[in-house]
């Protein structure tokens, strides 16, 4: 299964409107593409007010994706990335100590 980071732009979106997103976005998935694994998300507001999200899913394919966000709305998809790999701090000192000295 890939992961994805889908960016998303859910305009000039209250709140509530933003939360009432996520909860159809979270029983559409549930309900119609239990293949979809919502990891987590970003939420940020843009220099012009709109919300947009940084999502991480897993999911047999990116068409897959598209057809979630199709189906509970509220927003446009940007962009979605594959995601290849996640790394932390700790991560890299680990794997840099790990490495022999040049």
């Amino acid at each position: 299964m890939g992961r994805y980071v889908i960016e998303r732009n859910f305009g000039a979106i209250s709140d509530d409107d933003m939360l009432a997103a996520a909860v159809k976005s979270d029983a559409v998935a549930s309900e119609r593409f239990p293949e979809i694994v919502w990891e987590h998300s970003h939420i940020v507001v843009g220099d012009d007010g709109e919300v947009l999200t940084f999502c991480v899913y897993g999911a047999p394919s990116e068409e897959m994706i598209r057809e979630h966000a199709l189906a509970f709305g509220s927003h446009t998809i940007t962009r979605i990335y594959e995601l290849l790999d996640d790394v932390t701090p700790a991560e890299i000192r680990r794997r840099a100590a790990n490495q022999p000295v040049s």
